[in-house]
């Protein structure tokens, strides 16, 4: 008794099992986690040094150097690339691609242990190292606080109470709040009055640090208490702060406010400044908690805000920037009407051609496997997000295949009279492990992305994973549900039985396959004539990785010369925003001066802290003029805005959003590689379809260097930092102690009355005080002169070496591997030096490195596969047939991708691997029935021929069910191109399948054939 008989045999108990994975199925759904795209892993953590005083130079040597020397010690490290600028060290700590996010809590513990043990080996003055391992962390309800009227602390208190709230809510991980200008209390002393009174700005300093520095309280023992004394005296406010005594001078002991004003003021110069349309701004970034639900998370954040409107002052207002949830919501929605319509699609061809009883048959076991699917989704751990459902939606053809083919069968089998019980047990029988074969090879062909450890095969895995579930169910439920309700439903037909093939389909094709074989060789050369042509053709097909967002939504970067004053970024940013505002099609405008903003989107990456930088975001009202709005921002800043420049980016769909192009030059001398960066930037900017053309270390930055005279100086009793300290007194302030307040800590400022602050020109008038003298010194007199001079801002390394990477992208609207491909051989053909290396990066980079993950995994899949047809048909002959096929289904690849105008995009590569499943499992049910029919003893050219015509319902069924279940596919950005590859290259191969199949077993077997079709 074979599966088929015992599940009729069994009934009952079958049908309540189908009842059972019908109602998990749609409980399964209700509950799955939903995402816009894959969550994928960011396997980075930064590590943030604070060296006060010290040069872009001094930073890499003194501590990025170090710091990176024991982060590199580590096993797990698969690149560490670093940033040194003034005063700040950033080391990005990039994992190996096979760790999991399961592995990263212990690796970040082993690499904040590394980084606390290089402490010790740091240089005098140098802050502690931080760790962040919430780099990749995505806060995807993302807001704006804005509040005409109220000042920026204002805000910030009002931003507190929101954050302590919503961290209470269920799903959300974490609230970070950016755009904050701290407060600083600014103690302006006059150097005029402090000469007058002879007192030195270090007996202010030390009183200053003394009066609000906590110390050891004492305990006493009163009776059986032992009582904690805690003596008053603390500043407990600004004006405190004032009337704190300094000894010292002839004057003896004087109050601070008699010398110095003391005022409690915003940090000047900021560090970053936000605005949303055009008004003062915080941002409010909402992340979920691992493995939740976004959309559920999103409701819950809104319900409880609207709950919070009681306690929101009047006039200030949360505005949406990006709203997760609501993308994630409209998203899914989308994917479930495009499922919806391909199985619409896939049931009434069904219906169409193998009628009315037969295809709704096929089409409730499709529902009965998309059900049992989500079920299983669920268990596994699989979100519904754009990839999971579009696996679902490419898996749709061939998830009927077996049903087909053994309804089919029965169908065959009743109209010869054999009976319903008996039809399914023999198809069962016939074709169990011939349809098991072809499914496992099926998956196997989408599961080198699946098992790719890179960001793009995590970002993909659910494409392996939901295909393989899916396909693995409806061959059980092929083998099982469906003979049964063949046996139900399909009625043995009265009278005679009839020939089931004797139908003008049937005779057609029978008319085109003997013809076929009659000129086999002829046919043979035609389809390696056309292999040659599709493969000329292919080099006019555009090439890319991975597409752009076509989401109404873009950012506008925007840049000074490097060095510039972070005031005038933000007054280039203000025309910008006045300009996009003015806009009919703009929606809202965020943006950042300083810096990048939060990461709310998987696929956005800040950029580093830089004063001469400004991102807005820009929200449109539709997509139709995103890229007239994206090039009318770009045309603004060119004509507007002297000194700036700008670049509109869309955002990425399955990658980051780094510039398309990149070259790296690595090498010990700054000098040479800017040398070797200007000329390749010379290359690429020839290109009329290069946008943007720049260098990451940025252009030499100006700094004001006075020649100290080292005898001088020590003779006046004065060191550098004393002369630092003094320089930084007479200009933005000279951080002196720390104020306390409630849960905040202000540093105190120590700098001049503005009247004092004389710019540049007053350079050598800046007063030292000498403590051997008892006095002042101007500059002046310690210096032989001030000189101008040019350095590096910053130097960027990647694995210790000093590394300038050119960045450029295209034109708007432009092809970036067209553009790479035409720049690439003038930028290789520049020589380098000795010791001095080039490589590419960017798309390039990111499709190689996509490229090798799946070519690691592939030799194994295609083992699987080759071992799968070897096992199946214990033959070399039949197995070579399968796998001379594959290569020509290049050919309907090449026709449908420059009949669509679609790109060769890494999803389309995708497309092809399912392809090579997809051909190998027609192919083995055809030639299985060949061998079958060889059992039963036909002469060989019988038996090809009646394969042929037997299998052919069932191979149009599953091609077209395939084919035609692809169109909502074709306008999505991500799947088009795979959609396409699928759609044109399966109809060919089902050609393949249908003629050429049986035109090299013909060949291959010698068979001879007559003259007439029989």
């Amino acid at each position: 008794m074979n599966i088929a008989e015992l599940c009729i045999k069994k009934k009952v108990v079958v049908l309540y099992m189908v009842v059972v994975v019908a109602i998990a199925g749609l409980v399964s759904y209700s509950k799955l986690g939903k995402l816009e795209d894959p969550d994928f892993t960011i396997k980075t953590a930064v590590v943030t040094t604070i060296y006060p005083g010290a040069t872009a130079q001094e930073v890499e040597q003194e501590v990025t150097d170090r710091v990176e020397e024991a982060i590199q010690k580590m096993g797990e490290i698969k690149m560490v690339r670093s940033l040194s600028k003034a005063n700040l060290s950033i080391v990005y700590v990039d994992i190996r691609d096979e760790y999991t996010a399961a592995d990263l809590p212990q690796i970040w513990d082993v690499l904040r242990r590394k980084v606390n043990d290089v402490q010790a080996n740091l240089p005098p003055g140098v802050q502690k190292s931080i760790v962040n391992d919430d780099y990749g962390d995505v806060y995807g309800q993302f807001y704006a606080l804005v509040g005409d009227g109220y000042s920026y602390r204002e805000l910030k208190d009002h931003a507190d109470k929101l954050k302590k709230e919503l961290l209470l809510v269920d799903g959300v991980g974490s609230v970070s709040i950016i755009g904050d200008q701290p407060e600083g209390i600014y103690v302006e002393i006059s150097r005029s009055k402090m000469a007058a009174l002879g007192i030195s700005p270090q007996n202010i300093y030390g009183a200053l640090n003394q009066q609000n520095t906590l110390s050891p309280m004492a305990q006493v023992a009163v009776g059986n208490e032992y009582i904690r004394i805690d003596p008053t005296g603390a500043v407990k406010s600004v004006e405190d702060i004032g009337d704190v005594m300094i000894g010292g001078g002839p004057g003896g002991v004087i109050r601070l406010k008699d010398v110095a004003v003391v005022e409690r003021k915003y940090v000047d110069p900021p560090q970053k400044i936000m605005r949303y349309d055009g008004r003062p701004a915080l941002g409010i970034g909402i992340s979920t908690v691992k493995g939740g639900n976004v959309v559920d998370m999103g409701l819950a954040v809104d319900a409880r805000l609207r709950e919070l409107v009681e306690i929101t002052p009047v006039g200030m207002e949360l505005e949406p920037i990006y709203l997760q949830a609501s993308e994630v919501t409209t998203a899914v929605n989308g994917f479930v009407l495009n499922l919806i319509e391909s199985l619409v699609i896939v049931v009434g061809v069904l219906v169409v051609f193998m009628g009315m009883r037969s295809g709704l048959l096929i089409g409730g076991i499709l529902l009965l496997t998309i059900a049992a699917t989500f079920a299983t989704m669920l268990y596994m751990g699989i979100t519904l997000q754009s990839v999971s459902l579009a696996s679902l939606i490419i898996a749709l053809g061939m998830l009927v295949d077996n049903a087909i083919v053994v309804t089919e069968g029965v169908l065959i089998g009743v109209q010869k009279g054999q009976g319903g019980p008996a039809a399914a047990a023999k198809t069962v029988a016939g074709n169990i492990w011939p349809l098991l074969g072809a499914t496992v090879i099926a998956i196997m062909a989408f599961s080198a992305i699946g098992l790719s450890p890179d960001s793009t095969g995590e970002f993909c895995r659910s494409l392996f994973q939901v295909v393989g579930i899916s396909l693995l169910w409806s061959w059980v439920l092929g083998i099982t549900v469906t003979p049964l309700i063949a046996v139900m439903v399909l009625k043995d037909p009265e009278g005679e039985p009839d020939d089931p093939y004797k139908g003008k389909f049937f005779r057609v094709y029978r008319g085109f396959l003997f013809s076929a074989l009659k000129n086999g060789k002829i046919f043979a050369v035609v389809m390696v004539v056309l292999f040659a042509l599709a493969l000329f053709g292919f080099r006019f097909v555009d090439k890319s990785f991975m597409p752009q967002d076509a989401s109404p939504r873009f950012t506008v970067d925007l840049w000074r010369a490097e060095g510039a004053d972070i005031y005038e970024t933000s007054k280039n940013m203000a025309k910008l925003e006045a300009y996009l505002l003015s806009r009919p099609d703009v929606e809202s405008v965020a943006t950042t001066v300083g810096g990048g903003t939060l990461r709310f989107t998987l696929t956005y990456t800040a950029e580093d802290p830089d004063s001469a930088y400004g991102q807005a975001v820009v929200n449109l009202k539709g997509s139709d003029t995103l890229f007239d709005a994206m090039k009318g921002a770009e045309d603004f800043v060119s004509k507007n805005l002297p000194g700036a420049v700008a670049q509109s980016r869309q955002f990425s769909k399955g990658g980051g959003s780094e510039a398309k192009i990149q070259v790296r030059f690595q090498g010990s001398n700054p000098a040479v590689l800017r040398s070797l960066a200007e000329r390749a930037e010379a290359v690429i900017a020839a290109d009329p379809k290069a946008g943007f053309v720049r260098q990451d270390w940025r252009q030499l930055a100006k700094v004001i260097r006075p020649k100290v005279m080292t005898n001088q100086m020590r003779n006046m009793g004065l060191s550098r930092p004393q002369i630092n300290e003094a320089l930084m007194n007479s200009y933005q302030g000279d951080p002196v102690g720390v104020y306390r307040e409630d849960n905040r800590l202000l540093t105190i400022y120590s700098r001049l009355p503005e009247r004092e602050r004389d710019g540049v020109e007053g350079l050598k008038l800046v007063q030292i005080w000498s403590p051997l003298t008892g006095k002042m010194v101007p500059l002046g007199s310690l210096v032989s002169g001030v000189e101008t001079v040019f350095e590096n801002p910053i130097v960027r390394r990647r694995d210790r070496e000093r590394t300038l990477t050119v960045k450029a992208d295209p034109i708007i609207g432009a092809n970036s591997n067209a553009l790479f491909e035409r720049i690439r051989s003038g930028v290789e053909a520049i020589e380098l030096p000795l010791g001095y290396s080039m490589e590419w990066g960017g798309e390039f980079e990111s499709s190689s490195d996509a490229q090798k993950g799946i070519k690691r995994m592939l030799p194994l899949s295609l083992v699987v596969m080759l071992s799968i047809i070897v096992m199946l048909f214990n033959s070399v002959k039949q197995s070579a047939i399968i796998v001379a096929c594959l290569p020509l289904c290049i050919i309907g690849v090449t026709v449908g991708l420059l009949l669509f105008g679609k790109s060769f995009s890494f999803m389309a590569l995708l497309g092809v691997l399912s392809l090579i499943g997809m051909l190998i499992k027609n192919a083995i049910v055809l030639i299985d029935q060949v061998n079958i029919n060889l059992e039963d003893g036909m002469i060989p050219f019988d038996a090809v021929m009646d394969s042929g015509v037997s299998r052919l319902r069932p191979v149009m069924m599953a091609a077209g069910t395939t084919i035609l279940g692809m169109i909502p596919l074709i306008r999505d950005v991500l799947f088009g191109p795979m959609a396409v590859t699928i759609m044109c290259g399966l109809g060919f191969a089902t050609v393949l399948t249908l003629l050429f199949v049986p035109v090299l077993f013909v060949l291959f077997y010698r068979i001879d054939v007559p003259e007439a079709d029989r």
